[in-house]
């Protein structure tokens, strides 16, 4: 199975991508590593892994995807990394109910004791 946060293009496995960070078996080493490997749990509905991986002072009590929804793509537009901080501006496009949705966003992460965690993001138009 290709991983989810690969192009169609791209033949990267999710085994040799996303899951080790999925199973708990690796930290994700970069905030655009996290980023595609949270937009992977969505796409397989992994809500633990996504809880998981959200900062303490952002993440909600528990975490409801939605019935339905297919994530189908991810495109990185730009990676900032400074120090422990870091943003990835995104384009991730879902199908639910027969409409394709886009969700443009610049997510922000920290990281903390070697480990990246996802602060919060801004919806962009």
């Amino acid at each position: 199975m290709r991983c989810p946060c690969r192009k169609k293009s791209e033949t990267t496995g999710y085994a040799a991508c996303c899951e080790s960070y999925h199973a708990g078996l690796r930290l994700a080493p970069t905030a655009e590593a996290l980023m595609r490997s949270r937009y992977s749990a969505f796409a397989i509905g992994n809500a633990a892994y996504l809880l998981a991986t959200w900062h303490a002072s952002t993440r909600p009590a528990d975490l409801e995807l939605l019935p339905g929804e297919e994530w189908v793509q991810l495109r990185v537009l730009a990676v900032r990394e400074a120090g422990n901080e870091a943003s990835v501006e995104f384009v991730a496009r879902s199908r639910r109910g027969g409409s394709t949705l886009a969700l443009h966003e610049t997510s922000r992460f920290v990281r903390e004791d070697g480990r990246w965690f996802y602060i919060d993001g801004r919806m962009k138009d």
